[in-house]
């Protein structure tokens, strides 16, 4: 936990608090490819779109009781009911377009695993099954976007995601250990990432 951690140096982003400094050293960067918390990153950062990830963070463990512990195949039978009862919850983040977009992401996720065999396979593709990396030392060297985050977007984009601009992209990319972005100074720069799958 961070506390035990804290004479670490991390990432200034994730200063705020305890909850954000253990997400930060325990689970963003860290290269995933098990299917399921592939998934629920990629709902989780679609509802991020236009906020901070922090509010999308203490709010995780509410998205996960709303969307039924992001089982994809639960969530793509949600209906016009569903979508009103969580627009009257207040533990998360209630935009009707967003949950719209989540339900309609199950099933798109659910047809890439019936193609690709598993999520993995199909979206560490991007970036040839490795992690890439990148020098920095300044915010003025975090990219926002990147080639690879371009072409993920596009191809989810064409089969039928919402909310996957490629800004999300690389920040989904960061979260699940497909980019490197933390800072040279940052303890888990240094540190062999190993994967969570």
């Amino acid at each position: 936990m961070a506390k035990q951690n804290s004479d670490k140096k991390r990432c200034e982003w994730c200063l705020k608090d305890e909850l954000y400094m253990d997400y930060h050293d325990n689970e963003w960067g860290i290269p995933s490819h098990e299917d399921q918390h592939l998934f629920e990153h990629l709902i989780l950062e679609t509802f991020q779109s236009g906020l901070s990830w922090y509010t999308i963070l203490v709010k995780r463990e509410n998205f996960k009781s709303a969307f039924y512990d992001f089982d994809a195949h639960k969530m793509s039978k949600m209906g016009e009911n569903d979508i009103e009862r969580l627009m009257r919850d207040e533990g998360i983040i209630r935009n009707r377009a967003k949950i719209k977009a989540a339900i309609n992401n199950a099933s798109c996720y659910i047809g890439i695993c019936e193609e690709f065999g598993s999520f993995d396979s199909y979206i560490w593709q991007f970036t040839d099954g490795k992690t890439l990396d990148f020098k920095i030392d300044e915010w003025s060297d975090v990219q926002k976007t990147i080639p690879q985050s371009d072409a993920m977007a596009k191809d989810l984009k064409k089969r039928g995601f919402k909310f996957v601009g490629s800004t999300t992209c690389m920040a989904y990319m960061e979260a699940v250990g497909m980019v490197n972005h933390h800072f040279s100074y940052c303890w888990k720069s240094h540190h062999k990432l190993s994967s969570s799958g």
